[in-house]
């Protein structure tokens, strides 16, 4: 064996004793048109179900427990420090979203966790998601927001021209939980987020 197929194993060995899929295994993903722009710093759970034409960034992880279930659909890209892990209950996320510019968490790890995430969203610059929550289609989470047994209403994706059609947003920085929000609704907040700042997005964004 060369150095290089030596270090390879070494390398492998340690991903499958924590659950997470060897080097060729990471690589073969890009034969359903995934695309692994580093595969030595992505870590992908062997459990994890991947769709196609998905983007992984350097440093993306992916962790699935035996308990727990993992599902990424389609289209997603997944920038640097985008880390969801599935640890005592489901995440299932759609097609079409972006995640982790600025870095992003989803972590279901509570017993009566489980995260579902539609298609066409943004959850960047520092997200996290945990408990039981819902963030709709067309949904966004802006800034970082620690997001707990929360519901986005699902919209419009955030390109739509009316601001009022769009998935519910929440945007600044600090804490919302137990927050339902309906499509075209918004809370900037800093701290806790209040359901009392609810506002339309048409407040912060007039329509054409």
């Amino acid at each position: 064996m060369t150095l290089e197929a030596a270090l390879i194993a070494r390398i492998d060995d340690a991903r499958r004793a924590l659950g997470f899929l060897p080097l060729a295994d990471t690589m073969a993903l890009a034969d359903r048109g995934n695309l692994i722009l580093d595969p030595f710093s992505v870590l992908i759970a062997c459990r994890a179900e991947i769709g196609r034409d998905n983007v992984f960034h350097p440093g993306v992880t992916l962790s699935c427990e035996p308990e727990a279930a993992l599902v990424l659909a389609d289209g997603n890209i997944l920038r640097s420090g985008t880390l969801i892990a599935a640890e005592t209950g489901a995440i299932r996320i759609g097609s079409g979203n972006r995640f982790g510019e600025g870095g992003f968490t989803a972590r279901a790890n509570r017993p009566d966790a489980a995260i579902a995430i539609g298609d066409g969203g943004r959850y960047l610059s520092g997200a996290t998601i945990q408990g039981r929550s819902t963030l709709g289609s067309g949904s966004q989470v802006l800034g970082a927001i620690t997001v707990d047994d929360c519901s986005l209403g699902a919209g419009a994706p955030f390109s739509d021209p009316d601001p009022d059609a769009r998935g519910a947003v929440l945007k600044g920085a600090g804490t919302a939980r137990g927050l339902t929000l309906d499509a075209g609704q918004v809370i900037a907040g800093s701290g806790v987020f209040r359901i009392e700042d609810l506002k339309p997005q048409s407040f912060f964004h007039p329509k054409p």
